[in-house]
């Protein structure tokens, strides 16, 4: 589920999708590697591996970003 009333606002792949469009902003290249970008939401927010994966797959789906081996690849 993508919105959830029990979970905090934290938690919700919504908000860590912003979070994240926010950290690849940051980074200058174009390209980011997939566990820079990890170990930065790590720190920050305390994300697992798998609600980054999904975070990802929500941006992907949205056409923010695209695969390209292990990096990010930003569309905005």
């Amino acid at each position: 589920m993508i919105l959830s009333k029990d979970n905090n606002p934290q938690k919700d792949i919504y908000y860590l999708g912003a979070k994240l469009i926010e950290i690849l902003i940051s980074f200058e290249k174009d390209k980011v590697d997939y566990f820079e970008a990890y170990k930065v939401m790590k720190e920050k927010f305390g994300t697992s591996i798998n609600l980054y994966t999904l975070v990802l797959d929500w941006l992907y789906l949205l056409g923010a970003i695209k695969s390209e081996k292990r990096y990010i690849v930003k569309c905005f």
